[in-house]
């Protein structure tokens, strides 16, 4: 008994040392690519998700909210009830002594309306207890604003970039000069009429948005644009092509430096939602 198990002692040492045939080696190297793949796939996934949340959660309830102001109101934001603009702060454009429906190319636009203050990289101002509160206005027309940050903050929203660093989209509205043909009047490039800024946005989930708004990511071009780019920046051409996105994932924010660090926070765009009222 004892010579047989001293035997099957020796020949189980003896296997254990063999280690792994390359067959073995092979399938384990093979799962351990597919757990990467998957994860890397799976970030793409769960961003992409994250881009599909903002829009239906944040940036489509604030256009729904939007329209309820002027559904219960009878006027956009800020405007006068008894002598309606159609401009969003059209009561102050009033007060100015201004009446819009004439010649609107070469006038001075109102503020926008935000809650609070301005957001990052916005090219109109606002001036907090001058013009009028995005918050307080839909709270008095009893409009339900999306959740955003918490309360007191719903006109913004906080998500990761794709380096894993914190980033707020804030929206304010305003109204934009019409755009003269061949004229400076609308030198901004915001797009004519009422809209929503949308600020704080990476390029990829400003490409992301406008995919999902008008079909193709164009940033002077639908209802969905980049803030400063005229809709003929392209050229006079009636069929010239649009225009891609600036910036990229790649580039620091408040920089276009091409840089890649994963300590980085993205670069940050903003962008001009085309209302319907």
């Amino acid at each position: 008994m004892n010579q047989t198990f001293k035997y099957r002692t020796r020949r189980l040492r003896s296997s254990r040392q063999q280690g792994f045939t390359l067959v073995e080696l092979a399938v384990v190297l093979a799962v351990i690519g597919l757990i990467i793949g998957a994860v890397a796939i799976g970030k793409d996934v769960q961003r992409n998700a994250e881009y599909t949340k903002v829009k239906n959660k944040f940036i489509d309830q604030w256009e729904q909210a939007y329209n309820q102001y002027y559904q219960r109101t009878g006027v956009v934001l800020g405007d006068s009830q008894t002598a309606p603009q159609n401009m969003v702060n059209g009561e102050r454009y009033l007060a100015g002594g201004t009446r819009s429906g004439r010649d609107m190319t070469g006038v001075t636009p109102p503020n926008a309306i935000c809650r609070a203050a301005a957001g990052q990289g916005m090219t109109r101002g606002f001036t907090a207890g001058t013009d009028p509160d995005l918050r307080v206005l839909m709270t008095r027309a009893g409009i339900r604003m999306p959740p955003g940050r918490a309360e007191g903050l719903e006109d913004r929203y906080v998500y990761l970039d794709s380096n894993g660093n914190p980033q707020e989209v804030q929206v304010c509205f305003q109204w934009n000069v019409p755009l003269a043909n061949g004229s400076a009047d609308n030198a901004a490039g915001d797009g004519a009429g009422n809209v929503m800024i949308i600020t704080g946005l990476t390029p990829d989930l400003a490409r992301s948005l406008d995919q999902m708004i008008d079909g193709k990511p164009d940033e002077r071009e639908g209802r969905f644009r980049r803030q400063g780019v005229a809709n003929n920046a392209g050229g006079s051409a009636i069929n010239s092509p649009g225009q891609e996105w600036q910036a990229t994932n790649r580039d620091l924010i408040a920089t276009r430096n091409d840089r890649a660090f994963d300590e980085d926070q993205v670069a940050i765009v903003t962008a001009v939602y085309r209302m319907n009222q």
